[in-house]
């Protein structure tokens, strides 16, 4: 008879109440923080170098230096999606270097942003976490040059990400234009995955899965920021596909029409979701943003819960010219994105989001 497990190995999701981009305040709450905050009044006029701050709830804040040159300045950290240490840093870095691809730009470098319980967690399972960060920071060419480190609760993980990009280059998320078509790079249903995960019904296939689409670094958005045809473009977090498909809707004042059809789906996502694996935070964001999206009328719980599932280091979203689209699909497949597909078109209309069959 076996005995007792006397140290039982340490889960790193048990020790969060959320995990990954899941984490992010509810788009509804978050308005409702933001909404009149003082800092975010007149920096336009205030900052003309300033080319994009927090007025479109853009992936990073962008700062002219010249004619050639801008920095691209983003942040993001969350709690583990994953109980593996080292993978935990791998995706967490992977996603924060994801906005800067996300603008158009190319990374610099970045700076570590740890919270840890100290009191809870080995210093190896720390060091793994950091080892983890600065595989992926390698795998985009930039060192980690520094930091910052607290004693949390929880453990918490991120980083500030810095690159450069030609301000005409800059590909904002509100910048589309009627009769674009939509590209989405990656696979959904990464939160999907995690709630499976956190009750250990996530088959390996499906945990393979996961961790290759969260560690794919989004490369292709820098030779896509030079494209004419490309006019706008954000990543796929915690919003869900819906969410940041209608920031982009909004932003540009067009109807999204998405085919559902037509979305790429991680393995085994669609059974898991049927089987009831579903986040807090899909709700939430159903909760948050329903009301400017129209489904089609026989969808299934199981779809709509693909369509606001919260991803982690999701897939870039890009809106092109119909005539463009052939070369940005060749961009993603040159770079590995074997899963990036047409998923809809944006419209002349109505500010929101249409889901058809």
């Amino acid at each position: 008879m076996n005995g007792p497990v006397l140290n039982p190995p340490i889960r790193l999701t048990q020790l969060s109440h959320g995990g990954g981009c899941g984490c992010k305040i509810a788009p509804a709450v978050l308005e409702q923080i933001l909404a009149d905050t003082p800092f975010a009044k007149g920096l336009a006029s205030a900052f003309p170098d300033l080319l994009v701050g927090i007025e479109s709830s853009d992936d990073a804040a962008v700062w002219r230096l010249n004619d050639k040159q801008a920095i691209v300045a983003t942040t993001d950290f969350f709690m583990p999606i994953v109980d593996d240490p080292y993978e935990f840093g791998r995706i967490a870095a992977t996603n924060a270097i994801s906005d800067v691809y996300a603008m158009g730009g190319k990374p610099l470098f970045a700076l570590a942003l740890v919270g840890m319980p100290i009191d809870k967690l080995p210093h190896d399972t720390i060091r793994r976490i950091l080892a983890g960060g600065e595989a992926a920071a390698r795998a985009a060419g930039i060192p980690i040059a520094g930091g910052h480190s607290i004693d949390a609760q929880e453990p918490i993980y991120g980083l500030v990400a810095i690159g450069v990009v030609d301000p005409a280059g800059v590909k904002k998320n509100n910048a589309a234009r009627a009769g674009d078509v939509m590209i989405l790079g990656k696979g959904l249903g990464v939160g999907i995955y995690s709630a499976a995960l956190k009750k250990d019904a996530l088959p390996a296939e499906a945990y393979g899965a996961m961790i290759a689409s969260t560690t794919q670094l989004n490369t292709p958005g820098t030779e896509l920021g030079e494209m004419e045809g490309v006019h706008a473009m954000t990543d796929v977090t915690g919003f869900g596909l819906l969410g940041h498909g209608l920031e982009l809707a909004r932003g540009s004042g067009l109807t999204a029409q998405l085919h559902f059809g037509r979305l790429p789906v991680l393995p085994q996502v669609e059974a898991l979701a049927r089987a009831g694996f579903v986040t807090g935070a899909s709700g939430r964001n159903w909760a948050s943003y329903g009301g400017g999206v129209e489904l089609f009328a026989a969808i299934e719980d199981w779809q709509r819960a693909v369509l606001t599932d919260p991803q982690t280091s999701g897939g870039l979203l890009v809106s092109c010219a119909p005539e463009a689209a052939d070369a940005v699909m060749a961009v993603f497949r040159r770079h590995g994105f074997a899963q990036a597909a047409v998923i809809g078109d944006l419209r002349a209309g109505p500010a929101k989001a249409v889901v058809t069959p």
